[in-house]
C-alpha cells in the first residue's frame, strides 16, 4: 500500500505548500480514488502540522450531531495515527458533540480511507488525529459547528481533512438527474458536479446549501462540506478552495449504467 500511495502522489506532481491548510479528498476504496485523492493529499508540507482534524460523513450512523471518537488510536496497514484526547476533551466540554461507539467508529469508512494517505504524507513528523462523524445536520447546526471549529483554523499548527465523493449516479443510487443540453449522460454528471465545485471553491456556504437544494447531487460529504465552509467564513485566516482534480468512477451512457465521481481540492491560505 506504501508503494501505491508513494506512486500516485509522485504522478500528481504537485509541490508541497505550507500555505495548504487543508483537503477535500474521496473515500472511496483506493483502486477507484486513489489515484484522485493524491492530487489532494500530495500538495501537503508536514513540516509545521501537529494536528488533523478529520472530518467525514456518516454511511450507517444516523445522528443529527457530530460526533467524536472513543478510541485512543487508529491503526493502519502502514502505520498508526494517535487520538489528540486533549482536543476531544475540550469538544466535548462544549456540550454540543456526541460520542461515537466502536463499533459505528469501525463500521464507517468515510475516514478510514483517508488514513494511509495520512500516514504516508506525515511520514517522520508526528501527527495526532481529531475524527469528527459529522451527522445529518441541520443548515442551523451546520452553522453552529462551523462557528464552533473555527478557531482552530487559525492555528497554522492544524490541518484539515474533510472526505467526500461527489455525484453517485445512477439508479441504484435512486438518482438520475440528467440534462441533455450536455450530451452524453457522463458530461451532464460533470457540469453538475462542477456546478457544485465552483460554488464550493466561491466559499460560500449559503450557496452551497441552496445548490444541494435545487439538484439535490447525491455529495455524501455535503455536510462535513458544509461545515467546513462555514469555519472558513468565521475564521480570521482567508483561506481559498481550490479543486485540482475531477474523475468518474465509469462514464455513464445509458440509464442503465452508474457511477461515483470523485474530486480532490486544496485549501490554501490566501495571501
Amino acid at each position: 500500500m506504501a508503494e501505491e500511495l508513494d506512486g500516485w502522489i509522485t504522478a500528481a506532481g504537485l509541490p508541497k505548500s505550507s500555505d495548504v491548510r487543508g483537503v477535500i479528498a474521496p473515500h472511496a476504496g483506493y483502486s477507484y480514488s486513489g489515484r484522485a485523492a493524491a492530487y489532494a493529499f500530495g500538495n501537503i508540507d508536514p513540516t509545521n502540522i501537529s494536528r488533523v482534524f478529520l472530518l467525514g460523513p456518516s454511511h450507517h450512523y444516523y445522528t443529527p450531531k457530530c460526533a467524536l471518537s472513543t478510541a485512543t488510536v487508529y491503526k493502519t496497514p502502514i502505520g498508526d495515527l494517535p487520538i489528540d484526547l486533549e482536543v476531544i476533551e475540550e469538544l466535548k466540554a462544549t456540550g454540543k458533540f456526541e460520542l461515537m461507539n466502536l463499533r459505528v467508529d469501525e463500521a464507517e469508512h468515510s475516514m478510514e480511507m483517508h488514513l494511509p494517505y495520512l500516514v504516508k504524507v506525515f511520514e517522520g513528523h508526528p501527527v495526532k488525529v481529531v475524527p469528527i462523524l459529522v451527522g445529518a445536520l441541520g443548515a442551523e447546526n451546520e452553522a453552529m459547528y462551523g462557528k464552533l471549529l473555527a478557531k482552530y483554523i487559525d492555528d497554522p499548527q492544524n490541518f484539515f481533512s474533510v472526505s467526500s465523493d461527489f455525484c453517485h449516479w445512477g439508479s441504484r443510487f435512486n438518482y438520475i438527474h440528467y440534462d441533455k443540453k450536455y450530451g452524453a449522460i457522463h458530461k451532464s454528471i460533470e457540469a453538475l458536479d462542477k456546478m457544485g465545485m465552483d460554488i464550493i471553491e466561491t466559499g460560500d456556504a449559503d450557496a452551497f446549501k441552496e445548490y444541494l437544494s435545487e439538484y439535490d447531487n447525491t455529495i455524501c460529504g455535503r455536510h462535513p462540506i458544509s461545515v467546513f465552509l462555514h469555519m472558513l467564513r468565521n475564521s480570521s485566516t482567508r483561506i481559498k478552495i481550490k479543486f485540482l482534480r475531477y474523475e468518474q468512477s465509469s462514464q455513464c451512457k445509458t440509464t442503465r449504467d452508474s457511477s461515483v465521481s470523485y474530486a480532490s481540492a486544496a485549501a490554501k491560505v490566501d495571501a
